[in-house]
């Protein structure tokens, strides 16, 4: 099913493993974009309810790396209409994974650069490995950030900083990333990362995948709303819940629930 990227699944299928090994330098083109608008409905039908994403790549020198950029090269001879076109789509493809109704972990080890600082974004949780780097060299080149770098980074880090990372193109560490919001923890490699990712993927998993969906949807719903409309989304989610008989299950199991086990819960909906 998926050409570029390698996904597998854990804890009976609840959890997805998105591992980046692609490419020269785990650029993102065509391919990639494939697979990851793929992924985007996979995970929805799966009955997957968290996803991690992380890379073991290194470069030839040695160099981890997470996402080195867009795949640029594929572009000799594209005219601008196609140019447009192709991150019009890059957008919309991270802005679909963005709202897939699981709990998405990130764990950056080495190199983020543009598109792979914009891809963090569509996660829900963001770990660094100790070498991780970021930045976004876009402007240098005569463009911007264009798969959310511009749009929705300053929701995450604030407006001066995404000024100075898009402006200047200068590139942060992990312990800078976690003090500016891009990253909410820094681990001391990427084996600690992804252990850390899996045991809060594990906490996920207990819940009910309705609940999960319905919950995420609300609060992404609410971005940017008035209270009205947010307080509107709560409630159809809520609904959704009481509907679709999980919020009878949790009461049934309520004991059970507490002693740390795993209700019989319904497949998703909504």
């Amino acid at each position: 099913m998926f050409e570029a990227l390698k996904v597998t699944t854990e804890m009976d299928g609840l959890l997805a493993v998105v591992e980046l090994d692609h490419g020269k330098a785990n650029e993102v083109g065509t391919a990639v974009l494939r697979d990851l608008e793929k992924l985007t409905g996979w995970l929805a039908e799966s009955g997957a309810v968290a996803a991690i994403t992380y890379s073991r790549r290194t470069s030839k020198r040695g160099t981890p790396i997470f996402v080195s950029g867009a795949n640029v090269g594929e572009r000799v001879g594209w005219d601008e209409h196609r140019v447009k076109e192709h991150v019009a789509w890059q957008r919309s493809v991270l802005q679909g994974l963005k709202a897939a109704p699981v709990f998405h972990v990130a764990v950056v080890n080495g190199v983020a650069l543009g598109w792979g600082t914009e891809y963090m974004l569509c996660c829900d949780w963001r770990i660094a490995a100790s070498e991780a780097t970021f930045g976004l060299p876009e402007t240098g080149l005569g463009i911007l950030p264009g798969a959310g770098g511009s749009a929705d980074l300053w929701a995450h880090i604030g407006v001066a900083q995404t000024l100075r990372l898009g402006m200047t193109g200068e590139r942060i560490g992990a312990e800078e990333a976690a003090r500016i919001g891009l990253v909410q923890e820094v681990a001391a490699d990427v084996d600690a990362g992804l252990a850390r990712a899996r045991s809060m993927a594990a906490m996920v998993a207990k819940k009910s995948p309705t609940a999960l969906g319905a919950f995420k949807r609300a609060v992404l719903h609410s971005v940017g709303r008035d209270p009205e409309e947010r307080v509107a989304a709560e409630a159809v989610a809520y609904d959704l819940c009481v509907d679709a008989g999980e919020a009878a299950i949790g009461r049934a199991a309520f004991q059970a629930i507490l002693d740390g086990a795993r209700p019989d819960w319904g497949p998703r909906i909504g």
